[in-house]
Formats: structure tokens, C-alpha cells, sequence
């Protein structure tokens, strides 16, 4: 039988990341590549922004860097598959061009949109969401929006790029705003309230499981692949986490350390927090990733670096040996990390804090414990909410760049009194993704096919178990 190979691909805030598999290896990561990315400088504050472009960009460089490693044969990929950060604001019009910069989850310059939105809808419409860069840039760039033929999620315009077919899909669209979670379908009423004209620039809603289209000429020849291979549904970065880290079953809860913090789980039904602070997200798989967004993560602890030891390529674990010589507490130190503003709890225009210091309380190892100390009772605190709202929290898995952190792994697991194991493979939405694509490309002879089939046996935990011991925060 012939190799079939797997194309994933995950465009972050970050940088772009890709992963080639082979399933019948084990592991089955068998080719990796990245590209790093910037946001644009020079914004008002709370702006935070991105140009497609540099999206597609990075990809192209990173698919040609993967079609070149040893081990894989370009005329072997089979399928491919998209991740991309939520909650973007891509703006293109009828030719396909790029409008203007995309809007990122973690722009807070439309908290007033958000605001009124919340009103209109009696329901609470995070900033990070896409409904409010919609209004911003209807009221404030109304030559823009109207110049505007199509409204995109980042991994909408990366496959649009693949495919030249316009199409979102439940689980990305489930963090616009506008989007009847329950019923995984468009809210009308919701579209409306953001504005009279969003529904006839929204792209069609695909079905679960359907690709998203086939490998344009274009794209192929400047990724050097097959004309024609299918290009997955794709999804969010978190729904694609959840595949590439097993969450494809109930009672599988994973938290992401990355420049934002999550942490989901898969469940059968959707669950609705009436405060609005546990997003009810579809998954990408047919059910629903409820799921806990904090804004501030890995991004303060860039912060720190780049502060204390810039120039120091090791500066992370070095402040990390510093951390772990510091007592739980920091001696009365607390850091309260919302440099970004934050989403969980709703403080859109709030700022970091530190509070407590004594002598010798600036020192680096204190000010990077406090920080751990201070994400990490953030995010806890959401999955305690998790848990009231009858999400089984017995065990966790870890994923994301600060999960490779021991000091931060052990301050979770004492947190939370829960033994954390981690996936093999750190970059959990590139491996989603190309699951993903691999489930899709199965559905064509086995329409009944369960994406947890796929990703069961692809996702190796460690061996490895961090178990919890007395609290330490």
C-alpha cells in the first residue's frame, strides 16, 4: 500500500509551526518546521494587529521547508490540515485582497464595541471576539467595511489561500459572536446586531467533517505539493489542540500554556455558563469544547525575559532555577498578570499589578515565581468554575510552550490536586490539524468514522506522571 502522509499546519500569534505524519510510524511526527512572527508595531494601545499576508507568508515557507526534509516524499501528502489563532478579524474584498490588517483575539481597542454588543444581545460578547473588530471597524473605517466582500477566521484565509473556496466551520466560528452554539449554526439576530450587512460577507458553514476544498494549482505550486489533495475543515487553534492532545472524548481536560491560556474539554452536550466566562465552543469534531480563555500566560513571562536577562538564550530556565529557590508565596510578593488586559475575569482595560514588595522582592526569581504563581491561580480558578458547571476535572494534560517548564507543571498539579501527564508531541495544534486531515480523508470511505478513532491511537502521553503534593500556591 502507498505512504500516506499528513500536512499539518498552525498559524499562531507567535509564529507558523507544521508538522508532517505518518501514521503507520510511531511516533507519527516525522518532519517539523517554524517560522517565527511579529505583531505590528507602533499601534495605539490595546491594538493589537497582524497582516495576512505574513500569515501566508510563513506558511509557504514552512510547507517548503517540510517538503524538504529526508523523510518525506511531497507526492505522499494525502491530506492537509489547518489551525489557526481564534477570534481574527481577516477583511478581504471581492477580488480576494486584503482590506487591512487583521485584528487579533488580543486587541482590546474595540472594549466599547464589545460593550454595546453585550446590551444589544443581553448576553455577554467577549472583546477578544470577532463581533466586536466587525462594529470597531464598521463605525470607524466605515470606507473599509464597505470595500469588504468577505468576512475570514485567520484558518478561513489560510484555506481560502489553499483552496480559493470561502468556507468556516463550526468550530472557529463558535468564537465570532455570532454563531448559536447549541444549534451549530449562524445566529441571524446576532449578525444583525453587529451589523446589517455582516450576513452577506459571512462565507458558507461547512458540515462536520467536510473538507474544505481541494488544493488549488496556485497554492500547490508554491507549496510544492499535488494539485488536488483535500484541504481539512480545520478549526480554531484550541479545537485543533484538543485533537492533537486526545481531548476527542468526554473527561479529557487539557490546559494550554501558550501566549493566551486555555483549558478544555470534549464534551456530548453544550455547556452554558450564564456569566459568559466558560466559552460553550463547538469542536471540530461534531461536539463541543467548552473552554476557559485567559489573555495573560506565556506572554508575561516574555515579558520578564525580556526585562531581566534579554540577551541570555537560556534566559527562561535560568529564571526558572532562580523561581524555584524562592518559597511558595514569594515571601508575600503577588503579581497580578493582566498586562494585556484580560478576558477571565471580564477586565478588558485593566493592567498588571505587583504588590508586596519588600527588600530583595525585585529580584528576578521572586518577580518570575510571583508571575507563575499569578497566571496559574487565574487559570485555576477558571477550571474550578469549569467544574461547578458539572465538567469532570480528574485528571489534566499539559500542552503548550510553558508546559515544558517543571517548575510551573509541579505548581499546576499542586494547584489543582490533579496528576498532569503530557502528550509527546508539544505542538498540539499542528498535530491536530494534520489528524484532522487524516480523519477527513477516511470519512470518504468511512463516513461513520469517529475522529477520536484517529486520534486515540496517534496521541502518546509520556510516561511520565506529575503527581500532585500540598499545595504550594
Amino acid at each position: 500500500m502507498a505512504q500516506k502522509l499528513y500536512l499539518g499546519i498552525d498559524v499562531g500569534t507567535q509564529g507558523v509551526k507544521g508538522v508532517v505524519i505518518d501514521p503507520q510510524e510511531q511516533p507519527c511526527v516525522i518532519a517539523r518546521a517554524s517560522k517565527p512572527l511579529d505583531l505590528i508595531s507602533g499601534l495605539p494601545a490595546g491594538a493589537a494587529e497582524q497582516h495576512p499576508e505574513d500569515w501566508w507568508s510563513a506558511v509557504v515557507d514552512v510547507v517548503q521547508k517540510l517538503m524538504a526534509a529526508p523523510s518525506v516524499s511531497p507526492s505522499s501528502i494525502a491530506g492537509v490540515g489547518v489551525s489557526g489563532q481564534q477570534h481574527g478579524s481577516v477583511f478581504v474584498d471581492s477580488s480576494g485582497a486584503v482590506v487591512r490588517p487583521a485584528k487579533l483575539w488580543c486587541d482590546t481597542s474595540t472594549a466599547e464595541e464589545a460593550q454595546l454588543l453585550t446590551q444589544k444581545l443581553g448576553r455577554s460578547v467577549p472583546v477578544g471576539f470577532t463581533a466586536s473588530k466587525v462594529s470597531w471597524l464598521a463605525r470607524h473605517e466605515a470606507e473599509n467595511w464597505q470595500r469588504t466582500a468577505h468576512v475570514l477566521l485567520p484558518h478561513d484565509f489560510i484555506n481560502y489561500r489553499l483552496t480559493g473556496s470561502l468556507t468556516m466551520e463550526a468550530g472557529d466560528a463558535s468564537g465570532t459572536g455570532w454563531f448559536d452554539v447549541k444549534e451549530r449554526q449562524f445566529d441571524e439576530t446576532a449578525m444583525n446586531a453587529v451589523d446589517k450587512q455582516l450576513a452577506g460577507k459571512v462565507p458558507r458553514l461547512l458540515e462536520t467533517g467536510e473538507v474544505a476544498g481541494l488544493l488549488s494549482e496556485n497554492a500547490a505550486e508554491a507549496l510544492g505539493l499535488p494539485v488536488g489533495i483535500p484541504v481539512a475543515p480545520g478549526g480554531g487553534d484550541n479545537m485543533m489542540s484538543a485533537i492533537g492532545s486526545g481531548a476527542t472524548r468526554s473527561g479529557v481536560v487539557v490546559m494550554s500554556l501558550g501566549t493566551s491560556g486555555t483549558v478544555f474539554t470534549r464534551t456530548d452536550q453544550p455547556v452554558i455558563d450564564p456569566e459568559g466566562l466558560i466559552a460553550p465552543f463547538c469542536s471540530s469534531d461534531g461536539g463541543w469544547l467548552p473552554l476557559l480563555c485567559v489573555m495573560n500566560c506565556t506572554n508575561v513571562t516574555e515579558e520578564i525575559r525580556q526585562a531581566y536577562f534579554p540577551e541570555d538564550p537560556d534566559a527562561l530556565q535560568r529564571l526558572t532555577d532562580l523561581a524555584a529557590a524562592v518559597e511558595p508565596g514569594c515571601g508575600g510578593v503577588e503579581f497580578v498578570p493582566f498586562i494585556h488586559g484580560e478576558r477571565v475575569p471580564d477586565l478588558p482595560h485593566a493592567t498588571g499589578t505587583i504588590t508586596g514588595i519588600r527588600p530583595g522582592g525585585l529580584a528576578p526569581g521572586v518577580i518570575f515565581r510571583a508571575a507563575l504563581e499569578g497566571i496559574t491561580a487565574n487559570l485555576c480558578s477558571g477550571v474550578a468554575r469549569m467544574k461547578r458547571l458539572g465538567v469532570e476535572v480528574d485528571a489534566l494534560r499539559l500542552v503548550g510552550g510553558g508546559s515544558k517548564n517543571l517548575l510551573w507543571q509541579q505548581m499546576i498539579a499542586d494547584t489543582l490536586q490533579v496528576p498532569i501527564t503530557l502528550p509527546e508531541e508539544p505542538e498540539s495544534g499542528a498535530l491536530g490539524a494534520a489528524l484532522q486531515a487524516k480523519w477527513s480523508h477516511e470519512r470518504g470511505e468511512a463516513p461513520n468514522l469517529s475522529c477520536d478513532a484517529i486520534a486515540s491511537d496517534q496521541v502518546p502521553l509520556k510516561t511520565h506522571v506529575i503527581e500532585p503534593t500540598r499545595s504550594s500556591t
